[in-house]
Order: C-alpha cells, then sequence, then structure tokens
C-alpha cells in the first residue's frame, strides 16, 4: 500500500491526524441518535448501484452487521444497476427528497466530487485517523485536497484460477511472481477441448487491459488528464486484445455483453482463468465448477503490482442533514461492520483492524496474494469524463479483439470523442 501522498493531499492527512485520538472502530458510537423517531429520512437512505441480488445483499449485510451493536438501526437502500448509476444519481440527487449517503468508488470520486460534500470537518469532528485506512483509498477518496468519501473496502485487481483445469493441464499454480509470458504459455496450454484459457468482458477498467498496464507501471490517467494514448498503455491495451486475435486464448466478447458474460464463462469451467475484483471471490468461491484460486495479475518482470479500486460512502452536498448522515455512516464503516462484510461477500476491508475477520477460514495462499497486492497497489484515478470513456471503450473494444483495428486506433477514438 502507498503512504505517499500528493502534496495537496498530506495537507488534508495531517490535519485529521493531528487530532486523531480514537481509531474509527472508537467512533462507530460518537453519532447522535439518527434512527429513532424524528430521524431525517434523507439521513437514514443510501442510493447506491444495485444490479442483481448479490449487490442487495452485501449493502443489506452492512445493515444488518451495524444492527448488531444497534438493533434499532436501519437505512433505506435503492439505486439502479451499476452501468446506469454514474448518470443516474446525479438527476436522483437534484430530485426533491434524495438519499443523503451516496456510494462511490475511489476510482469516480473525481467523476462525482460536485455531488459529493467535503468531509474534513465531520471527519475531525469524529476523531477519524486516515491513517488507519488503506492509504491507496484515500488518495482515490480525496479530490481537490478534500476527502469526499469514507472508504470500506480496498480492492487490488486479481487473477482467478480454475485449480481443477491448472492440475488437468499438468501446470503449476501461479506464484506471487507471475509473469505475462507465463501467463500467455498457461493459456495457451489450457484452450482445448471447449475450454478457453481466460474469460473477458468488453468493458474498461473491468477488463484486464487496465490491470495489466499497471502491473508494468502505466497508467490512463497523468496529472489529472486523460493518458489512454501514451504509448506504453497502448502497447498494453494491444497486448489485451492480442489474447483473442493473436494467442487465441478468449473469445471475443460482444459490446452488448454485461460483465456477468465472462464471469459466467469462468464459473461454468467454460474459461480456466478470469480477471476481477475481490468482491467477487464468495460468488466465484461458491458457484464455480471446479476449486478457484486468487492469483496476482501477471507482469512483464513478474513483480506483484495491482491496481486498486475501492469503494466508500459519501454524503450528497445537497443533504440538509449532513452530521446526522454522517452519524449513519459511522455505524456502517466499523471495523466490525467491514470485516463481518468482508468475511461474508470477500471485500478486502479498507481498515488493517478488520483484516483477520475478513481472513477467516479462507485459504491462506488466498490471503497472502490479497496481502501482496495491497502493499503493492497502486490507486486507479479517473478523470470527470470517465463515464464516457467506458462507454465508448465497451463500444469500440470489439474490433480490437476481433483484430479489425489497432489499440492506438481505438483509443486515440476514445481520447478525442471523451470530451
Amino acid at each position: 500500500m502507498s503512504r505517499n501522498l500528493p502534496a495537496g493531499r498530506v495537507v488534508s492527512a495531517i490535519a485529521f491526524s493531528a487530532v486523531a485520538a480514537l481509531t474509527l472502530g472508537g467512533c462507530g458510537s460518537s453519532g447522535a441518535a439518527v434512527s429513532g423517531p424524528g430521524a431525517s429520512s434523507a439521513a437514514s437512505a443510501i442510493y447506491t448501484w444495485i444490479s442483481n441480488e448479490n449487490d442487495r445483499s452485501q449493502w443489506q449485510s452492512f445493515i444488518d452487521a451495524a444492527k448488531k451493536t444497534d438493533p434499532g438501526f436501519n437505512l433505506t437502500l435503492e439505486g439502479p444497476s451499476f452501468p446506469d448509476y454514474w448518470t443516474k444519481v446525479k438527476t436522483r440527487e437534484a430530485s426533491p427528497g434524495a438519499p443523503c449517503i451516496i456510494t462511490t468508488q475511489g476510482a469516480r470520486a473525481q467523476e462525482l466530487k460536485d455531488l459529493l460534500a467535503p468531509l474534513d470537518d465531520l471527519a475531525k469532528k469524529n476523531n477519524i485517523d486516515p491513517s488507519k485506512y488503506n492509504q491507496a483509498m484515500i488518495q482515490g477518496m480525496t479530490v481537490d485536497g478534500k476527502l469526499r468519501a469514507i472508504p470500506y473496502d480496498a480492492a487490488p485487481f486479481v487473477l482467478y484460477y480454475n485449480k481443477d483445469l491448472f492440475q488437468a493441464a499438468g501446470l503449476k499454480y501461479p506464484t506471487e511472481n507471475y509473469t505475462r509470458a507465463q501467463f500467455i504459455s498457461d493459456a495457451k496450454a489450457l484452450t482445448k477441448n471447449g475450454v478457453y484459457g481466460l474469460s473477458l468482458p468488453p468493458q474498461f477498467v473491468n477488463g484486464p487491459a487496465p490491470a495489466l498496464a499497471f502491473a508494468d507501471g502505466h497508467y490512463p490517467v497523468k496529472d489529472g488528464n486523460l493518458d489512454i494514448t501514451n504509448p506504453d498503455f497502448v502497447k498494453d491495451v494491444q497486448f489485451t486484445f492480442d489474447l483473442v486475435n493473436k494467442e487465441h486464448v478468449a473469445q471475443a466478447p460482444q459490446a452488448s455483453d454485461v460483465v456477468d458474460v465472462s464471469q459466467q464463462q469462468f464459473m461454468s469451467g467454460q474459461a480456466a482463468m478470469t480477471f476481477g475484483g475481490p468482491w467477487m471471490y464468495q460468488t466465484f468461491t461458491t458457484k464455480t465448477k471446479g476449486t478457484v484460486g486468487v492469483a496476482v495479475i501477471p507482469s512483464t518482470s513478474g513483480n506483484p503490482i495491482s491496481m486498486i479500486q475501492g469503494s466508500g460512502f459519501g454524503i450528497a452536498a445537497s443533504c440538509q442533514d449532513k452530521e446526522a448522515a454522517f452519524a449513519n455512516i459511522m455505524k456502517i464503516t466499523t471495523a466490525d461492520v467491514i470485516g463481518a462484510v468482508g468475511a461474508g461477500h470477500g471485500n478486502v476491508p479498507t481498515l488493517q483492524a478488520a483484516m483477520t475477520a475478513w481472513a477467516g477460514t479462507k485459504p491462506a495462499a488466498d490471503v497472502s496474494t490479497i496481502e501482496t497486492l495491497l502493499k503493492n497497489g497502486k490507486p486507479l484515478q479517473t478523470t470527470k469524463n470517465w463515464n464516457q470513456v467506458e462507454t465508448l471503450f465497451t463500444q469500440y473494444s470489439v474490433e480490437g479483439f476481433r483484430g479489425t483495428k489497432s489499440a492506438e486506433t481505438i483509443l486515440n477514438s476514445v481520447a478525442s470523442s471523451a470530451k
């Protein structure tokens, strides 16, 4: 995990530290009673992405875990699918009675900064110590020097693999120094009898391209500006396209594919590997045909460097009762709550104090891989027009996977169109 905060953010972090006296776990009981009669209904409501029952179950698990220390606690949930969330949250929060609590990913905090109220003063008042959090997530949630959300997880992108298929192919499991060369060799050996080495979605961040680029030290954003046409990043995206049209170790996705399509290919045993976040851990390890392991993102050097995403709870700038909303956020972001949610759903806690609960009975190798990636992770940070980038890349990437257009052509088109 990086502890090197950009200069503009150090000021904010130091300010928090100067008054910190308690850990977050101790802050959960400091807020006013906001769930009883007379409490603001908007301050007790969350607007978030709810793509499926798995999402709803995850959000409910925060509430259920908080109820263990406050049986009367409750929050209401509403929201669209994840792809729709980033546009609909803006219209929803402009309407009367909109939920005060809204979620954001660290990578998308820049995009939602005008919606998210700065939390610095409330954080100081509640004695929050930012040093207790994964520093990549604090970086991700800080925009223009202001903290915009309290993170609950720190999600390093990983490579999931089917151990049974690796064993059947006579292959060794990926190590924590997995190279791209070994990854290609394994994927080719696994591609046979109707099974592909890898399953791929057409999306940008949910696909492997940015994660593979991060592993080699290349990033899509530089100094707050879109930088997807730099030659190193272009080369990494072309590597991803070549997995289909050159190496023939994956099927070309369709632009209309949602992420679930590639996930289903992996879970059904039609693909031996797939990329994803740790939020899929519980689903993959319990619903895949075969035993699933977790590996680092392959890099040219074999050094394990991960792209860290992660999410948190913020407060809408339009909220009329921010203190009540913040008190509710404190109740669902204690170490106990985050640890319980992580144990049940796989979300890697942003608080070190919750890691033991998250590790639970997970295989030691999986835990070691995640901890290694947390130590060596870099935060994904995006731009205000990121939703356009995602949409355009999903639309154009299919031609890249088919080999009819190069990564350079596609990324130049995305960069020139995403204004």
